[in-house]
C-alpha cells in the first residue's frame, strides 16, 4: 500500500508498515522536495518525540537528509512539535521532519514534514511529497551516509531547540504575572515530549505548579492513547480535586494539542477552549483580526465574531488547511475540534504549550477559575454542548457508509429541519436552530468520527444517535 500523508503527515504501526525502510523512503521524498526548492543550504531540522524508537527513526531520517547533501540539524533530545516548528523560523531552515504519531495509540509512530513557513504541509506540498516518496519506494532508492560521517564533514550537527522557543513564547504572554499569581496548577504532558516546559517557564514565583506523567514511557500507561481528552485525563482530574488545584493542563505526546481540567475536575472540551481563547484575544488583550476554525469546531466562534466585529473563515479539518488560511488572512487565532490552536505572531501551527499559557493568563487577568470563565463565556454566547463519537468500524462497510453519505434524502434530523448540507470534508448538516452534526472518516486513524454541537445535551445525544443509525454503526 503506498505511503500516504493524512491530515498531518504519515502514520503507521511500528514494525508493520512503519519500518526503517519506509521511513527512509519518506526521508528521500522530503530530500527530493528540499533539493527541488533549492533549500539544501538552508537546511532541514530533524526532531522526534518520546515514542518507541523515535530517536532511531530520527537518526535514519538525518542520515538520508545528509546523504543528499542537505545541511541537517538533528535535535539532541525529544522535543515538542511546536518547538521544532518555531525553530524552522528562528533558524531560517528549509523545513523540518518530525518523528511522531502525535496522539495515536502507543503501537503507532509517524512522520511529519513542516515546510519553511513552519506549519503543516499544505495539500499542494503533500501531493509533491507523496509523488516523491512513491518514486523512491518503487525504485527502492535513497541516499544516506552514517551520521558520524555527516558530522565529521560538517553537513550534520546536533541542536537543542528549546531555548529559542522558550525565549520567544515569553514575549507573547505575561509570564511574570502568571508566575506571581499564586495559582495552584497541575501539568500533565502524558509521558510525552512536552514534559518540563510548563514548569521551566513558570517556576520561580508564587505560582505552585506540579507535573505528573513527566517521565518518558512509550506505552503511555493508564490511558488509551496520549490524547488530552476526558477519558485519558482521569488521574489528572482526580489530583486537581483531591489536592485543591485550580486547573489541570494537559498536552498530547508531541505537545501540539491542549486539554483543560477545571477546578472541579471537569473536562473543558476543545470547542469551549477555542471559544475561551477567542474571548481572551478579543476582549482581554483587545486584539483584532480574523478567526479561523475547522468545520467541526464551535459555532460559538461565529457569535463572538459578531460581538467583536471580526471575520471568520471555515476550513476542512486539519492544519494543512487551517495554517495556509492563517497566513493568507493574517489570522488572530485558529483552532480545530481536536484541541489544536494556533496564534498570530507565532507559528501557523498548533501549539499546546502556548495555549495553556494563554488560558492561565486569562485566569489571572480576569481573576476567574476555569469554570467561572465558561460561565462568563456563556453569558455572552449562550450555552453550547458538544459530543464526539469515535467509532472503530469494519472496513467491509466503509463503501456502504460512503454511499449513504453521498445519497442523502433527509429533510430533518432528530426533529430539527436541515438548513444546509456541506460535503467539502465529510458530511456536515447545518440545522435551522443553529445546531450542527458532522460525519467524517479520520485522516490519521481507522475511525469514523461523528460530531455534534447544540444548545442542550439531549439534542446532542439524539443527533449522534440518529447519525449512527443512519450510517449503520
Amino acid at each position: 500500500m503506498p505511503i500516504q500523508f493524512g491530515t498531518d503527515g504519515w502514520r503507521g504501526i511500528i514494525a508493520d508498515d512503519f519500518t526503517f525502510e519506509n521511513v527512509r523512503y519518506c526521508a528521500q521524498g522530503v530530500s527530493d522536495y528540499i533539493l527541488a526548492q533549492n533549500l539544501a543550504n538552508k537546511g532541514l531540522i530533524i526532531g522526534y518525540d518520546t515514542r518507541f524508537s523515535s530517536e532511531e527513526f530520527a537518526d535514519t531520517v538525518a542520515e538520508v537528509s545528509a546523504g543528499n547533501g542537505i545541511k541537517t540539524l538533528l535535535c539532541d533530545r525529544p522535543v515538542p512539535t511546536p518547538v521544532i516548528s518555531y525553530n524552522v523560523l528562528f533558524r531560517g531552515t528549509g523545513g523540518a521532519c518530525v518523528i511522531t504519531a502525535s496522539h495515536n495509540p502507543p503501537q503507532w509512530n509517524g512522520f511529519k514534514f513542516k515546510p519553511e513557513y513552519a506549519g503543516s504541509a499544505s495539500p499542494e506540498i503533500v501531493d509533491a511529497l507523496e509523488r516523491n516518496v512513491l518514486s523512491s519506494e518503487r525504485r527502492k532508492y535513497y541516499k544516506h551516509v552514517r551520521w558520524e560521517q555527516a558530522m565529521s564533514q560538517n553537513i550534520g550537527s546536533l541542536i537543542d531547540p528549546s531555548l529559542p522557543y522558550l525565549q520567544h513564547v515569553s514575549t507573547l504572554v505575561d509570564i511574570d504575572a502568571i508566575r506571581n499569581s499564586g495559582l495552584r496548577i497541575v501539568a500533565d504532558p502524558m509521558y510525552g515530549a512536552g514534559a518540563g516546559y510548563f514548569t521551566t517557564l513558570l517556576e520561580g514565583g508564587a505560582l505552585n505548579i506540579v507535573e505528573i506523567h513527566g517521565a518518558r514511557n512509550p506505552i503511555f500507561p493508564g490511558m488509551l492513547q496520549p490524547e488530552p481528552v476526558a477519558k485519558n485525563l482521569v488521574e489528572l482530574s482526580d489530583i486537581v480535586v483531591r489536592e485543591g488545584y485550580q486547573a489541570g493542563l494537559a498536552l498530547d505526546a508531541d505537545a501540539d494539542r491542549f486539554g483543560l481540567i477545571d477546578e472541579k475536575g471537569n473536562y473543558i472540551n476543545p470547542l469551549q477552549v477555542l471559544a475561551l481563547l477567542a474571548l481572551y484575544m478579543l476582549e482581554v488583550r483587545g486584539d483584532k483580526g480574523p478567526l479561523v476554525k475547522s468545520l467541526t469546531s464551535s459555532n460559538m466562534i461565529y457569535r463572538l465574531a459578531e460581538i467583536f466585529d471580526v471575520p471568520v473563515f471555515e476550513t476542512p479539518v486539519g492544519f494543512k488547511y487551517i495554517g495556509p488560511t492563517m497566513i493568507e488572512k493574517n489570522a488572530l487565532l485558529a483552532g480545530e475540534e481536536s484541541g489544536g490552536f494556533g496564534f498570530r505572531r507565532h507559528i501557523p501551527e498548533r501549539d499546546g504549550i502556548l495555549s495553556g499559557l494563554f488560558i492561565l493568563d486569562m485566569m489571572v487577568k480576569m481573576d476567574k477559575t476555569p469554570s467561572e470563565l465558561i460561565e462568563y463565556l456563556y453569558s455572552k454566547v449562550g450555552p453550547h454542548y458538544y459530543r464526539r463519537d469515535d467509532i472503530l468500524y469494519d472496513p467491509i462497510i466503509e463503501e456502504s457508509i460512503k454511499e449513504k453519505l453521498n445519497d442523502i434524502t433527509l429533510d430533518s434530523i432528530a426533529g430539527v429541519n436541515i438548513k444546509r448540507i456541506d460535503q467539502f470534508d465529510g458530511t456536515k448538516f447545518a440545522l435551522e436552530d443553529g445546531s450542527w452534526l458532522a460525519i467524517r472518516f479520520s485522516g490519521t486513524e481507522p475511525l469514523l468520527r461523528i460530531y455534534s454541537e447544540a444548545k442542550n445535551e439531549d439534542l446532542v445525544d439524539k443527533l449522534i444517535s440518529e447519525a449512527r443509525h443512519f450510517v449503520g454503526v
